[in-house]
């Protein structure tokens, strides 16, 4: 049994704005599956995500949406890691071509936020209502200019769908079971890694210029975005514990493994933010952004 976290260790769970430390959790995590893991596709695919992200893709401009950013994705594609691996200790054992399924749905769930060279208008929020559709597309097509194995695609385009907040699980005409159930635990992975980061309450302010910019949603204000949020997290509980199947309760499994402590650290980070958004709420609106680090940034970001 490995000793328990400290504190710095639980924090850096959630620090993953490198590339590169990202990945080299990501292949420690999935050798303890399969230390014969063959990471050929998986690693090409993370490289690309990010030569996108970054602006170094052929044809295509950074992508500068300030919510849905490379740190955004790196986050869900690591607990996708750490939730596969949970998911394969409770005996739901994971062949190697789901496990690259996974990390390359995680990786893709959002990049069709990026923008074409020709299209670079705005920060690619305005397509906000469209962008899993159009991260299915260029995943199709990536998938083909690569030379990847031909029948990734169907079963990637239905994971992918499972992120779409648009859509239930019951809507999607899945193929199989076992691609319902590695769409369940991207999309778990996309709603759990987003809000158990430390900075997802500041990150708010930027998710709110984002609607703002795509005239989606019906928030008056940020303070109205803030308020709405906590109604957020209880209708998420609502769909990791039904239509999700509370997969990412296989968290804990993880760590146990990972710690030896058998606890949901992403679920205890995300409750953690939420107690300091009600915190934040009670208060006076002409208070509420000087409760956050950014609030500079935020106010130069408006203007």
């Amino acid at each position: 049994m490995e000793n328990a976290p400290t504190t710095s260790e639980i924090n850096s769970l959630f620090t993953n704005s490198n590339p590169d430390e990202v990945w080299a959790k990501a292949t420690d995590i999935v050798r303890r599956i399969n230390p014969a893991y063959d990471f050929f596709f998986a690693k090409t695919a993370f490289d690309d995500v990010v030569r996108l992200f970054r602006g170094e893709y052929p044809g295509y401009d950074s992508i500068r949406t300030l919510y849905h950013d490379l740190p955004h994705t790196l986050d869900v594609f690591l607990c996708a890691v750490r939730l596969m691996h949970g998911v394969h200790l409770s005996g739901a054992r994971l062949a190697d071509n789901e496990m690259t399924m996974i990390m390359m749905a995680a990786l893709m769930h959002d990049i069709g936020y990026m923008q074409r060279h020709g299209e670079e208008t705005g920060t690619g929020a305005q397509f906000i209502k469209s962008h899993v559709k159009r991260g299915i597309e260029f995943m199709q097509h990536y998938i083909v200019d690569q030379h990847f194995p031909p029948d990734l695609a169907t079963p990637l385009k239905f994971i992918i769908l499972c992120t779409d907040p648009a859509l239930t699980i019951s809507e999607i005409d899945f193929p199989d079971k076992r691609t319902s159930l590695l769409g369940q635990i991207v999309s778990t992975a996309d709603l759990t890694g987003q809000m158990a980061d430390h900075t997802y309450l500041e990150k708010l302010l930027f998710l709110y210029l984002e609607f703002k910019e795509a005239h989606f949603g019906s928030y008056q204000n940020i303070n109205d975005l803030l308020r709405k949020t906590q109604n957020f997290y209880e209708i998420t509980r609502q769909k990791l514990d039904g239509e999700l199947g509370g997969i990412y309760a296989m968290l804990s499994l993880h760590f146990k493994d990972r710690f030896g402590v058998e606890n949901n650290y992403y679920l205890e980070a995300i409750e953690k933010n939420i107690a300091y958004l009600s915190k934040v709420t009670s208060l006076d609106e002409e208070k509420h952004l000087s409760m956050w680090s950014v609030a500079e940034l935020w106010k130069k970001q408006k203007s």
